[in-house]
């Protein structure tokens, strides 16, 4: 890689000297023109191989993202002195998110097995010291970033598959505004202000109600299925994508990291907006098999 584009893939550090949270600015002070532009250009690289007659330049966006996500996590790992090895992990990371789609769900979890007994078994040619570390390492980005996304790929299998990942993404979009914009207006009670000190109850009541309406309607208009079921699934939806960002939050906390990376203007990097995606994939797989019948 040349430095330019290695330097695109940097953690920001914590402006407080190694704390984020009341030191630095928030979402809000953001350069906001930029994040709306990277936020509509992902969308449409998105929903346009998803809508595409071949929708294997979804899969391919996906793979991508998680070989971004994988490469983000391992650099800040190594930060801390773990050593999980990059290249197993991205051979692995973007078969799972192939093979899920090709093969189903099955297929994931035996690429994920492979993947960590291939990064065990590349580890055993360093000195033991820190093999454990090493090993739970890339055990937790192999489960965290490719084997999650994987489950986006199984949302795009079926016939209907685009209207799924579309409900699947929509939902947790509406997470995250209507969360902003109720904190931003009456956030007054931090919800977990150890980890994430802008966050407020107020705005996860935001998103609770914002998850539910918007699941109401595309069940009702995508899927002719009860608007109920939707309200239903986005009220799970809710509890998965705010699980993601305060866990994401964690670790960047404990690394000492403001950001994952600054790629993407006005974001930070991949990891800073696939953080509430991909603990509610498996989710959205699940609830949405449970609830909409295929077609």
């Amino acid at each position: 890689m040349s430095d330019d584009l290695i330097s695109a893939f940097d953690i920001a550090p914590a402006p407080d000297g190694g704390v984020p949270g009341k030191g630095g600015p928030g979402r809000a002070g953001r350069n906001l023109p930029a994040a709306i532009g990277v936020g509509l250009a992902l969308g449409a690289a998105i929903t346009v191989p998803l809508f595409s007659p071949y929708r294997w330049g979804f899969v391919g966006v996906l793979a991508a993202a998680a070989a971004l996500g994988i490469y983000e996590i391992v650099k800040a790992l190594r930060t801390l002195g773990a050593q999980p090895p990059m290249v197993p992990l991205q051979v692995g990371g973007v078969a799972m998110v192939v093979l899920a789609y090709r093969q189903g769900p099955g297929a994931l979890f035996l690429a994920l097995v492979l993947t960590v007994l291939a990064c065990l078994a590349w580890r055993l040619a360093d000195p033991a010291e820190g093999f454990l570390r090493d090993v739970a390492a890339s055990t937790f980005t192999a489960a965290y970033v490719p084997f999650l996304a994987g489950f986006a790929s199984l949302l795009a299998i079926p016939a209907d598959g685009p209207r799924r990942v579309t409900t699947f993404v929509a939902v947790v979009v509406c997470s995250d505004v209507g969360g902003y914009a109720a904190g931003v207006l009456f956030g007054k009670h931090p919800m977990a202000p150890s980890i994430s000190p802008k966050k407020s109850w107020e705005g996860f009541a935001g998103s609770l109600v914002a998850c539910a309406a918007a699941g109401a309607v595309l069940f009702a208009t995508l899927f002719d299925t009860s608007p109920l079921w939707g309200a239903l699934y986005g009220v799970a939806i809710t509890g998965t994508a705010t699980l993601g960002d305060l866990g994401e939050s964690m670790v960047k906390r404990d690394i000492g990291i403001k950001d994952m990376g600054t790629l993407l203007p006005g974001h930070g990097g991949i990891m800073d907006r696939l953080d509430s995606l991909l603990p509610t994939a498996p989710v959205a797989w699940m609830l949405l098999a449970a609830f909409v019948a295929y077609p």
